[in-house]
């Protein structure tokens, strides 16, 4: 099971941008995928997160600025970043439960991470 976040980059404070998460493998079945990050000298962070049956959880600092949509039949889960701050930049995870081909219960995986850079 392989995950691959794009779609980071640099933008200005205010701007927007759209992270993608692919998961691919073999994979009966993906529960929980989300967003996490993390800022130089912090600790890694839950921005957002969604179930398979559309249940989200977001992190209260992007709370009427980010949603999580999802494609179950693609395995992609995205991150649309609004109203995007200087504070937002960090390198973005993406993240998942994965049930692959093999395995009797759901796994967790991470992706390599794709950096967001928000300029004032």
């Amino acid at each position: 099971v392989q995950l691959q976040a794009s779609g980071g980059g640099l933008v200005q404070a205010g701007g927007s941008l759209r992270l993608s998460c692919v998961v691919s493998g073999s994979i009966v079945r993906i529960n929980v995928m989300g967003w996490y990050r993390q800022a130089p000298g912090k600790q890694r962070e839950l921005v957002a997160a969604r179930t398979r049956s559309g249940i989200i959880n977001y992190a209260d600092f992007v709370k009427g600025r980010f949603t999580i949509p999802r494609d179950n039949a693609l395995n992609t889960v995205y991150l649309q970043m609004n109203s995007l701050k200087p504070e937002d930049t960090a390198v973005y995870y993406c993240n998942a439960d994965v049930w692959a081909y093999g395995r009797s219960n759901y796994s967790n995986y991470w992706g390599q991470g794709t950096e967001v850079t928000v300029s004032s």
